[in-house]
């Protein structure tokens, strides 16, 4: 049998497939549009293809994110906190908090010594320091966004930014371009920016303040900027972990937790 999970955010909607021996059999990333019910039910029939499989070989099927509850066919949902830290932890075993940066919102995630949510903490009112502010950015500094990150490596000088706020900081981005500050000095400026703000969401959480930071894992879209993740690290000073694909974290943990659910109905059965 297989198991199926479906991330359904508001920028992309993101699915995995997998076996019973917790094998990726398919996975996926696609746009979500303004119709998260077609979006979820697309994801859901790509990864079938993709895999190769019918629909009768699904046992069970987890939905998360923003939009879960427009993913019909799902057996349950769950929320997103739940499944980044159980896919997280299932791809790296010691990892003690999860950062996700996606297009809209920032979360951080500690995480118990089992591996399940302790604490955590979201900016999900504004766009500050997530994928949307970095987007904006590219457009004022001209710079592809899959660019930004091995640009910013590149920067010989320290250039601060004072503010993650989108508008506020476009505007910052202007003024030091007039003032003939390096492209990729700013690039370094607002990875850095990023990372404080982060830093600064972290302060509350009760599982870091007992076990320390640890290593920690980084998922979403915006991970796969080497410019910020070498931000966080250095802000951090710890060892960050890099999925294959960090945008389909949430969705591999739903699909973990069909699996489980799953087992766990049919031994119930079996009594």
């Amino acid at each position: 049998m297989y198991y199926i999970g479906i991330d359904t955010g508001a920028i992309t909607t993101d699915g995995v497939l997998i076996d019973d021996d917790c094998r990726v059999v398919a996975e996926l990333v696609r746009e979500t549009g303004p119709d998260m019910s077609r979006a979820s039910n697309a994801a859901r029939d790509e990864l079938l293809r993709t895999g190769g499989i019918g629909l009768s070989s699904i046992a069970a099927t987890v939905s998360t994110g923003y939009g879960r509850e427009a993913a019909s066919f799902a057996t349950h949902s769950t929320t997103e906190i739940i499944c980044h830290a159980r896919g997280a932890r299932h791809l790296f075993s010691e990892s003690g908090l999860v950062i996700d940066i996606g297009g809209q919102d920032t979360k951080v995630i500690a995480l118990d010594e089992e591996g399940y949510p302790e604490d955590f903490v979201m900016n999900d009112r504004c766009a500050a320091g997530t994928g949307r502010f970095l987007e904006v950015m590219a457009a004022a500094l001209h710079v592809p966004l899959e660019e930004m990150g091995r640009r910013s490596l590149k920067s010989k000088n320290a250039v601060s930014l004072a503010s993650t706020c989108t508008v506020f900081g476009e505007t910052e981005v202007i003024s030091l371009l007039s003032k003939g500050v390096a492209v990729t000095d700013i690039l370094a400026a607002l990875h850095r920016a990023v990372a404080e703000r982060i830093v600064g969401m972290m302060s509350s959480l009760r599982g870091l303040r007992r076990n320390g930071r640890g290593s920690a894992v980084i998922t979403g879209g915006v991970a796969r900027n080497e410019g910020v993740v070498r931000a966080l690290e250095e802000k951090l000073g710890v060892k960050i972990f890099l999925p294959a694909n960090p945008q389909t974290v949430g969705a591999l943990g739903a699909a973990l937790i069909a699996r489980t659910d799953s087992s766990r109905a049919e031994q119930e059965r079996g009594r």
